[in-house]
C-alpha cells in the first residue's frame, strides 16, 4: 500500500465533477490527486479494446480512463458503487487492469455498505490514516458544495447560453469550471462562484418571451457527460433551446426528496421499481409536460436495461400530454454527424408545433 503522503489518487473522468473529487482529495484527505486526461477518442478505443463486447459504454468510457489515469502515473484507483450492473463493475474493472499489467491500489466503493456513516470513516482511514476527522469533513463539505455550485451553473449555462449572440456565456462558463479545477480554499471556490454568477447575469440575452423548451431524461453517467452524448445539450443550446435537466449529482445523491416520494405521483404510470434513475427519470418526464414543455429527449447508453423499461412508460406519457419524445442511444459507433441530423428534425418538429398550438 502507497504511504498516503506520497500516494498518487484518480477517479475515472466524468463530466466536470473532477474537480471536486481533486479537491476533495487534495484539501479534505491530504493525498495527490491524478486528474485523468480529458475524455476523447483514444480513451474510447482503450476501453472498447479490452472491454466485453456486450458490456454498456459507460464501462468502457470508464476503463479507458482508468487506463489514461495510470499512465499519468496514478498509483490508487478509485471505483464508485451502483445500483445497476455498476455495482458489479468495479470487480470487472480491476481484473481486467491487473490482467494488461498494470499494478495500483484499488478502492472499490461496492466493498462498503454506504448507508451506514461508519462506514466512510472506513474509506477515509484507508485513504489516508492520518487525516484529521474533523477538518476532514469540514472540507469535504466544501468540496460539496463546490459540486452544488456546479450544477447550478451549469444548468443556468444550458437553460440561457443559446440565446447570448457575443458569447459571453460560453467564456464565463469556462472561467468558473477553471476556477473550480484551480480551488484550493474555500475562498477560492466562494470567489469563482459568485464571479461566475455576477458575470452570467450581466450578459444581455436575445431570449423569445415564449422559448422553445426541452426537458433531457436519461441513464445517470450518459446524460451528464458531455463527451459520452456527444455534446447533446450544447448541440441543443445552439438551436436556441431551453435546456432542462434535473439529473446531476446535487439533485439525486445530496437533495434527493425519496425514491418513494416520488414513486407517490407516478404510481398511475408504475408500480413498481425499476431501477438506479428510472422513477426520477419517468418523475420528470412528467414534471416538463405538465409544465408545457415543447419535448422531451431521452438518453441512454446501448442495452441499459432500467432505462429499456423506462421507454414504454415515456411514450405513455408522450401520448397523455402530447408532448414528442426523441430516444437516443449511444455506443461507441454512434455518429455525430447521425446525431446532429436527428436533433435537426426534432427541433423542425417541435418548432413547428409550437406555431399550431
Amino acid at each position: 500500500m502507497a504511504e498516503a503522503k506520497g500516494r498518487k489518487i484518480s477517479f475515472p473522468r466524468y463530466a466536470e465533477y473532477n474537480c471536486a473529487l481533486k479537491y476533495i482529495m487534495e484539501q479534505a484527505l491530504d493525498v495527490k490527486y491524478v486528474m485523468p486526461p480529458a475524455l476523447t477518442k483514444r480513451t474510447m478505443e482503450l476501453g472498447s479494446k479490452y472491454s466485453p463486447d456486450y458490456v454498456c459504454t459507460p464501462f468502457k468510457t470508464v476503463l479507458g480512463s482508468m487506463i489514461e489515469a495510470l499512465e499519468c502515473g496514478a498509483d490508487t484507483l478509485i471505483m464508485t458503487h451502483g445500483l445497476c450492473r455498476l455495482g458489479y463493475y468495479g470487480e470487472l474493472l480491476e481484473q481486467i487492469l491487473r490482467d494488461l499489467g498494470y499494478q495500483f491500489e484499488f478502492i472499490n466503493l461496492s466493498e462498503y455498505d454506504m448507508s451506514k456513516k461508519k462506514e466512510y470513516l472506513k474509506i477515509i482511514r484507508r485513504i489516508n490514516p492520518k487525516v484529521n476527522p474533523a477538518r476532514c469533513l469540514t472540507q469535504f463539505m466544501e468540496g460539496l458544495r463546490m459540486v452544488e455550485y456546479l450544477d447550478e451553473i451549469t444548468g443556468e449555462y444550458y437553460k440561457n447560453c443559446g440565446f447570448d449572440p457575443t458569447g459571453g456565456y460560453k467564456r464565463g462558463y469556462q472561467d468558473f469550471l477553471t476556477a473550480m479545477y484551480t480551488a484550493r480554499s474555500r475562498s477560492d471556490v466562494e470567489t469563482g462562484y459568485r464571479e461566475a454568477k455576477r458575470a452570467l447575469q450581466a450578459i444581455p440575452l436575445d431570449k423569445p418571451a415564449q422559448p422553445l423548451r426541452v426537458g433531457v431524461v436519461g441513464e445517470f453517467y450518459t446524460a451528464m457527460d458531455a463527451f459520452s452524448n456527444l455534446e447533446l445539450e450544447q448541440k441543443l443550446a445552439d438551436m436556441r433551446l431551453e435546456i432542462y435537466r434535473w439529473m446531476n449529482v446535487t439533485n439525486q445523491f445530496l437533495h434527493y426528496n425519496g425514491q418513494k416520494n416520488m414513486h407517490i405521483k407516478i404510481q398511475d404510470l408504475c408500480q413498481y421499481e425499476m431501477g438506479p434513475t428510472a422513477t426520477a427519470n419517468i418523475w420528470y418526464a412528467r414534471e416538463c409536460a405538465e409544465r408545457g414543455f415543447d419535448g422531451l429527449i431521452h438518453i441512454k447508453s446501448a442495452g441499459c436495461t432500467p432505462e429499456i423499461d423506462v421507454m414504454p412508460v415515456l411514450q405513455n406519457i408522450s401520448a397523455d400530454y402530447k408532448i414528442p419524445v426523441l430516444y437516443l442511444t449511444y455506443d461507441v459507433q454512434t455518429s455525430d454527424v447521425g446525431l446532429q441530423t436527428r436533433l435537426e428534425a426534432f427541433y423542425d418538429m417541435i418548432a413547428m408545433r409550437k406555431k399550431v398550438f
